[in-house]
């Protein structure tokens, strides 16, 4: 009898404590989609003060860009380098920016992954809780594939 009691104390404990987690969860979740959102809204629309927001400064991107002839060209980037395509990706608001689309993958207490789909491609972000701000830390990303694949 006292362990049922006991296991009906830990239950009730654990149903009592679970909206509180979940609201947690869904924070940041919120948090690292909205450093998603920042990241390609940033380069779209010139706003580096959005990259500085949700970028950490010691940012690894490395991308695979695909030539006319099928093949890819590799490339890094670091933060100071992001900060100049957002300034100069869309200068002259040319550029297609139909395209936007996050979707979170995983969210833990310190680390996250997420997906970016912009014009540009597909951007594979991992994050970081910094000082309890969701920063983007790595980029891995690479141009539309051929068609049908």
């Amino acid at each position: 009898m006292k362990s049922m009691k006991m296991t009906l104390l830990a239950a009730t404990f654990a149903l009592a404590t679970l909206p509180a987690l979940l609201a947690g969860q869904s924070t940041d979740q919120a948090a690292v989609r909205q450093a998603a959102l920042n990241y390609v809204t940033a380069v779209y629309e010139g706003k580096t003060d959005l990259i500085h927001q949700s970028v950490a400064p010691d940012l690894v991107k490395f991308g695979y860009m695909r030539q006319q002839d099928g093949s890819y060209r590799t490339g890094q980037m670091s933060f100071e380098q992001l900060l100049e395509v957002a300034k100069t990706w869309n200068a002259n608001g040319q550029r297609d920016t139909s395209v936007k689309a996050v979707e979170v993958y995983d969210v833990l207490d310190q680390t996250a992954s997420a997906k970016v789909t912009a014009s540009w491609g597909s951007d594979y972000l991992l994050l970081a809780k910094l000082d309890g701000t969701w920063k983007i830390r790595q980029i891995i990303w690479q141009t539309p594939p051929p068609a049908g694949r």
